[in-house]
């Protein structure tokens, strides 16, 4: 597929609440056909903050540096938590938390981030590529909870978590649209049971190029072959703008396509899964390894985020059995001269709730 994509399957961003929440046909969307596209959720001016960091920082499109790229990631530059503010910031944006929150339909406080990093992608001109394998420019339709979770997803009903393209590029200028499948019923056989049917799940070999991948099945699995083409038949394709969030989940069947070549394509992927959702795995190195840096930037950061975004990442909330007179005065021991406010966890030690009777 080339970086332009055919008007009749495009898909373009609806308009957030002017506060950023989602729209309730935005929330009904993601619960019905599995993602949706949302435009104003997050503050433009962060947006292009990020961006600016990540464009100072990456290869500069048709370099040679660019040329030879081929970290999926950011190498830990723009791996949550990160020396850029205006990254960690757009992890634990509040719109973000809310919208996760509205689409799980659970207070915030019962979600956990299990992934935020940045990623560059290159156009590069098609014979260029130096892997048809894994190459990453037209990829296979796939759903992504194999690299997530050391399980499978629960039913459709009870979604565990929300996965997030945060664009920071335009689709006009770069290409490289995201192509998504969505759910049309319960019955819909594009989303039969058990969603086992991809590269790389079971003892299938994981390919990531589109042509290698159906080449692969339809010499290894060919009552599968025909079935995967009926996937790509029913792509709708994200024409996003920059700031346009895509929300999916972990059994959406999607897949990134190819972009116009000597250009960058920047996006911030974000995950949260329900608190109770232990299978699903943290993509990184655990936020607590951060701590010692010179800068402190991660105490710093545990100071002056909210209670809910504490909770978001683990840390130990208002209630918690966590909390006694030792912890108290211990966390406040670490953290007081960054500012932390150990008062909240305080009141709750003092008077905890009632039981309801």
């Amino acid at each position: 597929m080339a970086a332009t994509i055919d008007e009749s399957r495009a898909l373009r961003a609806s308009p957030a609440h002017p506060d950023g929440s989602l729209t309730e046909a935005q929330v009904t969307r993601w619960r019905t056909q599995g993602f949706t596209l949302a435009h104003g959720v997050l503050p433009i001016d962060l947006v292009d903050a990020l961006r600016s960091e990540a464009v100072n920082h990456f290869p500069k499109p048709g370099s040679p540096e660019a040329a030879d790229f081929t970290d999926f990631g950011s190498a830990g530059a723009f791996t949550f938590p990160a020396t850029v503010a205006a990254f960690n910031d757009v992890t634990l944006h509040h719109r973000l938390l809310d919208a996760v929150s509205s689409l799980l339909d659970c207070p915030v406080e019962d979600l956990r981030l299990s992934q935020s990093d940045l990623w560059p992608k290159y156009g590069h001109d098609s014979g260029a590529r130096k892997s048809a394998i894994q190459d990453n420019a037209d990829q296979r339709i796939h759903v992504d909870y194999p690299n997530h979770s050391l399980a499978h997803p629960t039913p459709w009903n009870r979604p565990e978590a929300v996965e997030m393209i945060v664009y920071l590029s335009d689709f006009a200028e770069t290409g490289g649209a995201t192509a998504v499948v969505p759910r049309n019923g319960t019955r819909d056989p594009a989303y039969r049971w058990p969603i086992v049917d991809s590269p790389g799940i079971g003892d299938l070999r994981y390919i990531n190029d589109r042509e290698a991948a159906e080449d692969y099945f339809a010499d290894q699995r060919p009552e599968l072959a025909a079935w995967r083409q009926s996937l790509y038949q029913r792509e709708q394709y994200t024409a996003f703008k920059r700031g346009d969030v895509l929300f999916y989940r972990h059994d959406t069947w999607h897949r990134g396509t190819p972009m116009r070549a000597g250009t960058l394509r920047l996006v911030q992927n974000i995950t949260y899964r329900r608190a109770q959702a232990e299978w699903i795995s943290t993509l990184h190195t655990g936020w607590a390894w951060q701590a010692y840096r010179d800068s402190k930037y991660l105490e710093r950061m545990i100071a002056a985020a909210s209670l809910k975004q504490r909770a978001v990442l683990g840390f130990p909330q208002p209630g918690s059995d966590y909390w006694c007179a030792e912890t108290l005065a211990a966390v406040a021991a670490r953290y007081g001269m960054f500012g932390f406010d150990i008062a909240p966890y305080q009141r709750a030690v003092a008077a905890p709730e009632k039981p309801v009777v």
